[in-house]
Formats: C-alpha cells, structure tokens, sequence
C-alpha cells in the first residue's frame, strides 16, 4: 500500500493511547480540512489524549508519532525567564 504524504507534519491527539513496542493506540489527526483516524505507532508508549506529530506513514491508514508541544503555545513554560 502506499504511503500518505500528506498526513507527515500534522499534529492530532490519541484517543486510544499506543504501548510502544507492545502495539499501536488511535490518533484522530487534522488532516485535507477535517479530521481523520490512524493507527498510530510510537517508539515509547504515550497516554490518551496527548498531543503527537505524525513523524511518518506506514501506509493502511498507519503512522508513526512522537509527542508533541506546540513551540508557540505560552503556557507550555517559562522558555521566556532570562536572569
């Protein structure tokens, strides 16, 4: 099966969490104007409702993730604290 391209760089949240090794979990990812669900494949497992940013397509509706925070997102921390 080929590979979706189009799905590599976009962000989506898990609604079945992935187990590593173990198995894939569900991500639901923003993709061609709507939303889309993927099996998703992560190197370490990663828990429900975690942002991720598909890394890569294994084609069949599969990818691969990583977890993800958005660089622009204030709340994420206090990268803005210079002494």
């Amino acid at each position: 099966m080929a590979q979706d391209d189009a799905v590599i760089g976009c962000t989506g949240v898990l609604l079945i969490g992935t187990r590593g090794a173990a198995g894939p979990g569900e991500v639901l990812v923003r993709v061609r104007g709507g939303s889309e669900t993927f099996l998703a494949w992560s190197a370490d497992p990663l828990p429900v409702g975690a942002t991720v940013l598909v890394i890569d397509s294994r084609g069949r509706r599969q990818v691969d993730v990583m977890e993800w925070a958005d660089p622009l997102d204030a709340s994420a921390g206090d990268a803005g604290d210079a002494g």
